[in-house]
């Protein structure tokens, strides 16, 4: 069984009157340990997809099932309590908390779990080690350059051990050696420790790290 599986999946958004159709009958299957990137052109359905996978939002018709789970039937606190069960997310936009160091941004997701603190900060430590940033654990954000933000929210998306890693333009915003080393980072994530990642890119060169290229083109998908 697939780990992600998505039917028919139709989005449409409503502008005042208007319909906008975004996603058309789509279906897909993700198996577990997967590395699948996703392209095409911007409005073209990359990002309202992840979000339909990470239960972000809700699809206007179709299912989503991810590890045997109907997500589009649970409630809004079940669902919250599943995706941070099950999902981390990494955004091209870091989305760090100024004020906190870079292990308090880590722990953050740690937060929804019943765990004491010292528990919560092991993991958090672990989760920086992985992404080599052991040593910069008391760094504020305004302390680290692009690619070692990148990285913290890496650990922050990594550190409940999720089901599935999904990254949407993880590299958009960093140099070239920067993204370089966070793609290399996302590829020992998915080849060292498991992990399943879906990663929306518009760069061809990020794409070439993952498994599976799949292409997005007015809501219909190709290979």
């Amino acid at each position: 069984m697939a780990l992600v599986d998505v039917k028919e999946v139709r989005k449409v958004y409503r502008r005042d009157t208007q319909e906008v159709p975004v996603l058309d009958g789509l279906s897909l299957q993700i198996d577990e340990g997967d590395f699948v990137a996703l392209m095409g052109p911007s409005g073209s359905g990359k990002t309202t997809l992840l979000n339909l996978i990470g239960g972000i939002d809700q699809p206007t018709s179709g299912e989503i099932t991810v590890k045997g789970e109907p997500i589009g039937r649970l409630g809004a606190r079940a669902l919250a309590r599943w995706r941070s069960r099950h999902i981390g997310f990494v955004f091209q936009l870091y989305n760090l908390i100024p004020v906190l160091t870079a292990l308090q941004n880590v722990e953050l997701p740690l937060l929804l779990h019943r765990m004491s603190g010292k528990e919560r900060t092991e993991r958090a430590r672990h989760a920086l080690q992985i992404v080599g940033l052991a040593e910069r654990d008391k760094h504020y954000p305004r302390q680290l350059s692009g690619g070692q933000e990148q990285r913290v929210a890496i650990a922050r998306a990594l550190v409940s051990d999720p089901t599935l890693l999904l990254a949407d333009e993880p590299t958009g915003d960093l140099d070239r050696k920067s993204g370089e080393e966070i793609l290399g980072l996302l590829e020992r994530l998915n080849q060292e420790f498991k992990k399943t990642i879906v990663m929306v890119t518009h760069d061809p060169h990020a794409a070439e790290r993952a498994h599976r290229v799949l292409h997005l083109d007015k809501g219909v998908l190709s290979n």
